[in-house]
C-alpha cells in the first residue's frame, strides 16, 4: 500500500511552513492517473519469466520458524543491493533494474510477507516491526554473522522498511540506504484517501494478460516490459470466483499504515550510512528533510517522466543511479574502500 512520493523540494530550493497541507499526488493504486491510453495486444501483454533478468530464485527458510521468504538473486561480485518492494508489489518489481545492476554488484530482491511467493503464518500482520524483523531474518539466514556490504533499497512502503532497518543500527555491514519515492509528510496525508483508492481499483481479472494491460492502461506502471515480469507475481487465482485477484490483502492491513510512515524523516536522517532519496516529480520535502538536504546529509535526485514505481518505469536510469551511488561512496564487497588502505591479509601457513 503505497502513498505516493513524499513531497519533494521545490525547484528553487525554497521550503514552506510545515503546517501547510501537503499536496497529494496520485498513488500507484489510483486508476485515474493521467497517462496516454495504450493499445496492447494479448501477445504483447503475455507474462515474461523472471529468469530473463535474475540469475536464481530460492526460498529462505527462517530457522526456528515456519516462515519461508522467496528471494530473487543476480550477480556474483561486489556489494549486495538488497531490494525491498512496496505494498502490493513483489521482488520482481526490481527485475529489469537487476539485469543492469548485476554487472557490477549483487542483487537480492525478496517478497515480503503476504506478497509474491513468500509463505508466512501471518499474511496480514504487516506492522513495521514485523517487516523489519523479516528483512533482518532473511539477511541473517542468507549470510550468517558475516554478511557482505549491503545497500538497502526500498520502494514506498519498502522504503519505510529499509529506513527502519537502517535506523536500528544492528546491520553492521550496512554501507548505503536508497529510498524510492516516499517522504513522511505526503505519505501520511495520503493515508486518508488510501481505503477509497484500494476499493476503487479493478478487483478481478479474467486473465493475467488483462491484469498486465490494466496496470499500464490505468497508469500504475508505465513500462510494459516490467509489467509483464512483475504483475503476475502480484496476483493469485481464486477458484471460487474463477478469476485472478490481488495476492496482497492490503485492505486488511489498515491498522499498520500510519506506523509505516510516522517519524520517518528523522529516522532517515539518523541512519549512519550514505543516503540517496529518489523522487518522482517535484513536490517538496518536509521541513526536517529540507534542512537535512541543505546540510548535505543525503543525496537527492528528482527523476522526471516517471510514475511512482521509478524502478519499473525507468529501470535503466534507476540502475545507473544505484551504480553511481555505489561508485561515489566507494562501496566495495566488504564495505567502504579507502584508497591506499590495504586490508590485512590472512596469515600464510
Amino acid at each position: 500500500m503505497d502513498p505516493s512520493s513524499l513531497g519533494a523540494l521545490s525547484e528553487d530550493g525554497s521550503s514552506e511552513d510545515k503546517d501547510q497541507p501537503l499536496p497529494l499526488r496520485p498513488t500507484s493504486f489510483d486508476s485515474s492517473l493521467p497517462h496516454p491510453p495504450a493499445r496492447i495486444s494479448k501477445k504483447v501483454s503475455s507474462p515474461i519469466d523472471w529468469n530473463m533478468y535474475f540469475d536464481k530464485e530460492e526460498d529462505v527458510h527462517i530457522p526456528e520458524a515456519t516462515d519461508v521468504f522467496h528471494v530473487y538473486t543476480a550477480g556474483t561480485e561486489g556489494p549486495v543491493v538488497f531490494c525491498i518492494h512496496g505494498g502490493g508489489y513483489s521482488g520482481l518489481s526490481f527485475a529489469l533494474a537487476a539485469s543492469k545492476i548485476k554487472e557490477k554488484a549483487r542483487v537480492v530482491a525478496m517478497d515480503l510477507r503476504g506478497h509474491g511467493k513468500s509463505c508466512t503464518e501471518d499474511e496480514i500482520g504487516l506492522s513495521i516491526d514485523t517487516l523489519c524483523n523479516d528483512v533482518l531474518a532473511v539477511i541473517r539466514t542468507m549470510y550468517g554473522d558475516s554478511p557482505p556490504a549491503i545497500i538497502l533499497v526500498g520502494h514506498s512502503m519498502g522504503g519505510s522498511v529499509a529506513i527502519h532497518v537502517a535506523a536500528k543500527k544492528v546491520l553492521r555491514s550496512l554501507a548505503g540506504l536508497v529510498v524510492i519515492d516516499v517522504v513522511e509528510g505526503t505519505a501520511i496525508a495520503s493515508l486518508f484517501h488510501m481505503r477509497k483508492i484500494l476499493s476503487n481499483r479493478v478487483q478481478h481479472f479474467a486473465s493475467i494478460e488483462k491484469a498486465i494491460e490494466w496496470s499500464v492502461k490505468g497508469g500504475s506502471l508505465r513500462n510494459l516490459e516490467s509489467a509483464r515480469v512483475s504483475v503476475p507475481s502480484t496476483l493469485k487465482y481464486d477458484e471460487s470466483k474463477e478469476c485472478y485477484v490481488y495476492r496482497a490483502r492490503l485492505e486488511e492491513t489498515e491498522e499498520y499504515w500510519k506506523g509505516w510512515y510516522e517519524g520517518l524523516s528523522e529516522k532517515f536522517l539518523s541512519c549512519p550510512a550514505a543516503k540517496l532519496l529518489l523522487l518522482a516529480g517535484t513536490d517538496r520535502l518536509d521541513r526536517s528533510l529540507t534542512i537535512g538536504q541543505m546540510q548535505g546529509k543525503f543525496q537527492m535526485v528528482v527523476i522526471r517522466n516517471t510514475g511512482h514505481a521509478i524502478q519499473e518505469d525507468v529501470p535503466d536510469e534507476f540502475a545507473s543511479h544505484i551504480l553511481n551511488f555505489i561508485s561515489r561512496n566507494r562501496i566495495g564487497p566488504n564495505g567502504i574502500e579507502i584508497p591506499g588502505l590495504r586490508r590485512p591479509q590472512p596469515p600464510q601457513h
